[in-house]
């Protein structure tokens, strides 16, 4: 490690200096060992008496401790815990994209993710694990490696992949395009992203669905978009609530987030001739759209857009691995160059490796036969949650369930929604985790929903967690039946009118 000097004074005093501010700043970390005195001398052209009295100095002064035969070691120091201190102070934001940001992020209570140390979680959004994919992941990774060339990958992606998704998503979701339609960018966030830097400005309105999903909600709002809450019911979001003057709606038709309704043939056709004719562009979140669990396969929205005002986005990662941050943007002709642009501006391009070797899983056909496993297995553990969800709970609790998707939503209509903070922490001291539905809604919802993800947890999993759901929530419940009981006995006063 370079010990730096800053040139002001004697070359004793500025090596102090310069190792004190190693310490400081973390570079020497506690415990760990200083260069010793003949390497520095060595490396700094300066004598070794000089180094020797600058440790010296070090030990004297509390710094370090020296062990006879092993050499200067950095000690705890006072100095290490006030710069510490003094660098985790808060600060107000420094504009308004971070005042914003503030608001609405908070990277240690991320919904959705599972806590450390907890076994059974109903977590949402995870990928179901296929043993055998990574094993085929793994050996188109060798084959990649030789393959993806050390120059800049492409801005708009891979040839090959986009090739390969292109004829994917004609079969399965009936979208007619080709390789130069599509863009490869680093999963659905940064695909939104992509539309935020190439469509809005601060202040244009968003249609965005309520409820609805939150990460992509934080990012409109984080750009400085002013959102327009839009209902949604059985039949997704009602297209006739939005408003004139929006610049851009936001929808997950084929598997509306959280609730899983699919939006209906009406809604879909108005909501094409809302874009048409107020000059408004759709994005089309596909949420689990391609995990087709029962009834038959759903056209995406952009299949019947004749108008061009359809941005489709897509995910590998929520299909395959969530640790591979790949996704695709289906890209109208008039916006390819301003999304192009605005994916260049974020990061140039995204990874060559995975994506050389997701396009030989694709072409391969394996890619298409996970996904056929995956929908069987899903399933399965939709079957055992919603069968655990009816024996346990029985009219205390409504559901539907998803023709797709990695989740159902579940409301207990005898609770508010402010348990739910209370029945979160009571399952976490179970040793569960569960998720309400809360963070999907800008105004909270009067009744507890909660979240409950099957694609991470085994059918044994799904019993074991819902066992321990009833044995929480069973008091609660008792004691909302116990209060509408009450309110039923009482008689109202009449007051008699002389």
């Amino acid at each position: 490690m370079d010990i730096f000097l800053d040139g002001e004074g004697a070359i004793y005093q500025q090596l102090v200096r310069g190792l004190k501010n190693a310490i400081a700043t973390g570079r020497l970390a506690e415990g760990e060992r200083l260069p010793p005195s003949r390497d520095l001398c060595r490396q700094l052209g300066i004598s070794r008496t000089t180094v020797v009295a600058a440790y010296e100095l070090l030990r004297a002064e509390g710094y370090t401790n020296t062990v006879t035969g092993s050499g200067s070691f950095v000690a705890k120091s006072r100095f290490v815990k006030e710069r510490s201190s003094h660098l985790l102070s808060a600060i107000p934001p420094q504009n308004e994209r971070s005042r914003i940001a503030r608001s609405v992020f908070d990277l240690k209570n991320m919904p959705g993710r599972r806590p450390d140390g907890i076994r059974h979680a109903f977590e949402y959004g995870q990928p179901i694990q296929n043993k055998s994919m990574d094993l085929l992941w793994a050996k188109e990774i060798r084959k990649a490696i030789p393959r993806a060339t050390s120059r800049y990958p492409r801005v708009q992606g891979n040839p090959e992949l986009r090739s390969a998704l292109a004829h994917h998503i004609e079969r399965s979701r009936g979208i007619v395009c080709d390789a130069d339609d599509i863009i490869i960018v680093a999963g659905v966030q940064q695909a939104i992203q992509v539309c935020i830097q190439a469509l809005l400005n601060a202040g244009d309105a968003v249609a965005f669905e309520e409820p609805g999903y939150f990460s992509a909600r934080n990012l409109f709002q984080i750009a400085g978009a002013r959102i327009v809450p839009i209902p949604v019911d059985r039949d997704g979001m009602v297209v006739e609530d939005i408003p004139p003057g929006v610049q851009l709606v936001y929808a997950t038709p084929s598997h509306q987030f959280p609730t899983g309704a699919v939006l209906s043939e009406a809604r879909r056709a108005a909501l094409l001739e809302y874009a048409r004719r107020t000059d408004a562009w759709v994005i089309e979140d596909d949420y689990d759209g391609e995990f087709r669990i029962n009834g038959p396969a759903m056209l995406s929205l952009h299949s019947s857009d004749r108008h061009g005002r359809t941005i489709y986005v897509g995910t590998l990662s929520k299909a395959f691995s969530a640790g591979i941050r790949l996704g695709y943007i289906v890209a109208p002709p008039a916006l390819q160059r301003d999304l192009l642009a605005a994916k260049w501006c974020l990061d140039f391009a995204s990874p060559a490796l995975e994506q050389v070797a997701l396009a030989g899983l694709v072409q391969s056909g394996a890619y298409t036969r996970h996904l056929r496993w995956v929908s069987e297995e899903l399933l399965n553990r939709r079957t055992a949650l919603a069968s655990e969800l009816m024996a346990r709970f029985g009219t205390t609790a409504s559901f539907a369930l998803p023709r797709s998707g990695m989740h159902l939503l579940a409301w207990f209509n005898s609770l508010g929604a402010d348990a739910g903070a209370m029945l979160v922490r009571r399952c976490l001291q179970e040793g569960l985790g569960i998720y309400t539905v809360d963070p999907c809604y800008m105004q909270q919802p009067q009744a507890l929903g909660l979240i409950l993800g099957f694609s991470t947890m085994s059918v044994a999993d799904i019993r074991e967690g819902m066992a321990i759901l009833e044995r929480v929530m069973s008091p609660l419940l008792r004691q909302a039946e116990s209060r509408e009981a009450n309110c039923a006995n009482v008689v109202p006063l009449v007051r008699r009118v002389k």
